[in-house]
């Protein structure tokens, strides 16, 4: 299993690691997709799930959106009601989105990721 580099995040909650079907987030091992913030992590049902994405308005200043495996881009009606909502989502990998997650939040930043599983 990938570890993540430790890093000082003052209180955050970090991904600190992943594999098949999971992400370790804050030493706990949660199954399926998640969405990860600074105050801690929910599970999350994929792009069909958009509530809990839209209800970060107002609270980060980025998604990190990883997208599983591979990168690939998410439907363009979802970017649009994030992009309404005041919630820029950046699309990457999800091994990706992590890490970026974590060095942006390590910074201090309002930052969150939702993450399909590998």
């Amino acid at each position: 299993m990938p570890m993540m580099v430790p890093t000082e995040f003052s209180g955050a909650v970090p991904v600190d690691g992943y594999g098949p079907g999971f992400f370790r987030v804050g030493g706990v091992v949660h199954h399926g997709g998640v969405i990860v913030t600074a105050a801690g992590v929910q599970p999350w049902g994929g792009l069909d799930d958009r509530a809990p994405l839209l209800a970060l308005a107002g609270q980060v200043d980025v998604l990190f959106l990883g997208m599983g495996a591979e990168i690939a881009f998410p439907p363009r009606d979802l970017t649009a009601a994030l992009d309404a909502a005041g919630v820029m989502a950046e699309p990457m990998n999800s091994p990706s989105a992590a890490r970026s997650y974590n060095v942006t939040l390590s910074e201090g930043r309002r930052v969150a990721c939702a993450l399909i599983p590998l």
